[in-house]
């Protein structure tokens, strides 16, 4: 199994966990087109390759992911485009593109945990609320800091927070930007825990993955699957998917599997 390289992450895969981190550390991890471009590209590679089962989000040194890296401004706009509405068109164009670069990471078919320590700001939230389970250190402050730039944040947190946190708490952190901190976020529900420092962090979010990563693959990517089906959907609807799912993807091997290990009390080892 070939890992792809990448210029702007790192990525390593052991015993079913894939390890991926933003590895601009002397930039606080900001945002590069080249980042966007390969977060994509290595999260289709992580829904594809089988031995993968979950995904541990890092970012290298001290911040998560500081946003978006400001030279990345003058690269939005292509100056050759003289028509304002033909400009507009081509903006549009690449800023779906990079809503489908961290999207990618949302439709991963595994679950992506991301780990966060430092600053974790515009772009960098946009990017954990794509992740299935965000964990952070007690130095970590979150910011939906668009607003302080004179823009709407534009590649998810908008849409993706309302489901993760209350209407008016959205509302006061996206109109005055300002820093979340641990607790609060903990409170807020933004967080699932809050560890002392990134050693400690790191520890316990390997230890959730490793969990994950001996249930059931195919049970797991069905729950991954159904979870957002949900959120975009009726409860009837999603009832009807569910079972549509199970009638045809339900796997006996497995069911069995993970009754005779419950009743021996010993590790089952799944096909990819």
């Amino acid at each position: 199994m070939p890992l792809p390289s990448f210029v702007s992450l790192t990525l390593q895969v052991d015993s079913h966990i894939a390890r991926v981190a933003l590895n601009r550390p002397d930039k606080a991890n900001a945002m590069s087109l080249v980042m966007w471009a390969e977060l994509e590209q290595c999260f289709k590679w992580l829904d594809a390759e089988p031995s993968v089962r979950v995904i541990v989000l890092t970012g290298e040194g001290a911040n998560f992911c500081s946003g978006l890296d400001i030279s990345v401004f003058t690269d939005l706009v292509d100056a050759t485009i003289k028509e304002p509405s033909r400009q507009a068109e081509q903006l549009r164009l690449k800023l779906l593109a990079m809503q489908a670069n961290i999207g990618a990471i949302e439709q991963c078919r595994k679950p992506v945990l991301a780990a966060i320590q430092g600053a974790c700001v515009g772009g960098g939230v946009d990017l954990s609320v794509c992740c299935d389970m965000r964990y952070c250190t007690e130095d970590a402050y979150f910011s939906i800091k668009e607003i302080d730039l004179g823009m709407t944040a534009d590649v998810g947190s908008l849409q993706r927070l309302p489901h993760l946190i209350s209407q008016g708490m959205l509302r006061e952190l996206a109109y005055t930007g300002r820093k979340v901190l641990p607790a609060e976020a903990l409170s807020l529900g933004l967080v699932n825990a809050v560890y002392s420092d990134k050693q400690q962090m790191q520890a316990e979010v390997d230890s959730i993955a490793v969990l994950i990563a001996q249930k059931s693959p195919l049970a797991i990517r069905g729950t991954k699957e159904m979870l957002l089906y949900a959120r975009d959907h009726s409860v009837t609807d999603s009832l009807n998917y569910i079972a549509t799912w199970n009638a045809g993807m339900l796997s006996q091997a497995d069911v069995m599997a993970s009754i005779q290990s419950a009743a021996s009390k010993t590790p089952v080892e799944y096909d990819d």
